[in-house]
């Protein structure tokens, strides 16, 4: 008899994976993408391969550390286009699967809702699909809920299947960190930690009331639910609509005088305009992201008198929230970031 059921299939290793198609003399190298390519450059990694991985390469890795943990690496510059034509026929052929419900987390990511009877079987035909559709592994996690299904992926990986669900949950999970947890950062689990809480079985056995006090009447529950697995069991393909369009840029040589982050930030707000005129939705709030040297990082958020699609409104707006830090530090990164007013009926 069928029943409902979620997998989560993530593509393996997937700006890599793509990258070898072009490249298969690297196939079994250490291979690392990110930024232009250039591990000299000030620039993070974007994906790495399983052989780099084992040299403890990671995604968000500075280029530079990434060289030195693996010096045989092979550098090669993030190619978008490319990654997003793949990760549209990926959509599309889990899309095609007879029933199914995808909801799209990113573009090598996706939950996607089946009614069978034999979901290990499901998730093999999901996985051949693709690659017969793109020359691509991914592997799937199998669950009664989207935590499970998202946590199982990992067990399965590469290439592979793992399946969680309530009868194991506690058996695979109860013994881990929260940060086990998808959604528990580091930063949660100290805050977890101060009130007795370690694992993820002390997770699901936390007094409500308590998770309350320390996390409000939202987050609280929340973790909660987290900790036994539950929440959503069943994906939305509702299209996702953007809140907001970004650009960031790290430069290779610190920004010095108020000058140079105005002509910066000038840029960095043309692009953003540009991206919120094809949504049709003007800006209503701005938020800054700056970085000084050496690494401390600020966000500011300032709504707009009245929405725009002004380029100078935007990046003067930004400007002000920098001086208004009134630090003289010399800057590595600058963000800028457009919110937009909410479309008709709302998100």
């Amino acid at each position: 008899m069928s029943r409902h059921w979620v997998l989560h299939v993530d593509m393996d290793q997937f700006l890599v994976a793509v990258e070898l198609l072009r490249r298969p003399e690297l196939v079994g190298k250490p291979v690392v993408v990110g930024g232009r390519g250039d591990p000299t450059e000030r620039a993070v990694v974007s994906t790495a391969s399983y052989e780099a991985r084992a040299h403890g390469v990671r995604s968000g890795l500075a280029l530079k550390i990434a060289r030195r943990r693996s010096p045989d690496a092979v550098f090669l510059p993030v190619d978008f286009p490319v990654y997003e034509e793949a990760s549209a026929r990926v959509m599309e052929t889990l899309r095609a699967t007879p029933g199914a419900v995808v909801e799209v987390l990113g573009w090598d990511e996706a939950f996607v809702g089946v009614e069978t009877d034999d979901p290990l079987a499901t998730a093999r035909s999901i996985q051949a699909a693709v690659l017969e559709a793109t020359d691509l592994h991914c592997s799937v996690g199998i669950g009664d809920t989207l935590v499970r299904a998202k946590i199982a992926t990992d067990f399965g990986k590469p290439q592979g299947t793992f399946q969680l669900t309530r009868d194991n949950w506690m058996e695979v999970m109860g013994h881990r960190p929260t940060t086990a947890l998808w959604g528990v950062g580091t930063r949660i689990g100290k805050r977890l930690e101060v009130i007795g809480i370690r694992t993820v079985a002390d997770l699901a056995g936390a007094d409500e009331e308590a998770l309350v006090a320390a996390f409000g009447p939202s987050n609280g529950p929340h973790l909660g639910r987290l900790g036994r697995g539950g929440g959503r069991a069943h994906p939305d393909d509702t299209p996702w609509v953007a809140r907001a369009h970004g650009r960031e840029t790290t430069y290779q040589s610190d920004l010095t005088t108020a000058e140079e982050v105005l002509a910066a930030l000038t840029e960095l707000a043309a692009r953003v305009v540009d991206d919120v005129r094809k949504e049709e939705r003007a800006v209503q709030r701005v938020h800054l992201k700056i970085r000084f040297a050496p690494f401390f990082t600020f966000t500011r958020i300032r709504k707009l008198p009245e929405p725009t699609y002004d380029v100078d409104v935007v990046a003067r707006t930004a400007y002000e929230l920098y001086l208004a830090l009134d630090d003289p530090r010399p800057v590595r990164l600058l963000g800028v970031r457009g919110e937009m007013v909410p479309p008709e009926g709302g998100y």
